[in-house]
């Protein structure tokens, strides 16, 4: 398995919301794929500053745990949509109290269940959110800005053999979704 996966500075990521995980996992076993993880509990903790000053500028920071695989990691994203930075860590607890310690807030905590799959040189997430729905993201890492166009048309097209469409393209992040899922409950 390949972490080069993970590597890059920009992210082209495609979101669609599933109408059925069991029929979506069907097609995939179709398909040549790894599995790099299934079925992890990823814990999420957002920070921001008191005045929100990285939501203002489009930004987002986040610690992460990964169950039962260990994985932590520091995901930093934005401001441009496909800027994405991610890096593992060892203890996701002292990253938290590093954060706290520098004046950040933890604004959001969340949970989702995730799969990983390679297909290719693209992964594959598969993800359950609870209270709001199951999702599959396309996506590829790379630091060639240059191929972010091309990228998102190899990832259309790879959505397309699930049977996904642009009019199930989802433009929220997970944590937006989370932030007005704990406003409607």
């Amino acid at each position: 398995m390949n972490n080069d996966h993970f590597k890059g500075k920009y992210e082209v990521e495609l979101k669609y919301r599933l109408r059925s995980k069991s029929e979506f996992l069907q097609i995939l076993d179709c398909i040549p794929h790894e599995v790099m993880l299934q079925d992890n509990v990823e814990r999420d903790w957002y920070f921001d500053s008191s005045d929100r000053s990285l939501e203002k500028a489009n930004k987002s920071v986040c610690i992460r745990t990964m169950e039962p695989s260990g994985i932590k990691l520091w995901i930093v994203k934005g401001p441009e949509p496909d800027k994405c930075v991610a890096t593992n860590i060892v203890d996701a607890c002292n990253a938290k109290q590093m954060l706290k310690t520098m004046g950040f807030d933890v604004v959001l905590e969340a949970q989702k269940s995730r799969s990983i799959y390679f297909v290719g040189e693209f992964h594959i997430t598969v993800d359950c959110l609870a209270g709001i729905g199951d999702f599959a993201e396309f996506a590829i890492m790379t630091d060639d800005e240059s191929q972010l166009v091309s990228y998102r048309a190899q990832l259309e097209e790879l959505a397309l053999q699930f049977g996904l469409t642009e009019e199930m393209l989802q433009s929220k992040s997970y944590k937006q979704m989370f932030i007005e899922h704990a406003r409607n409950c």
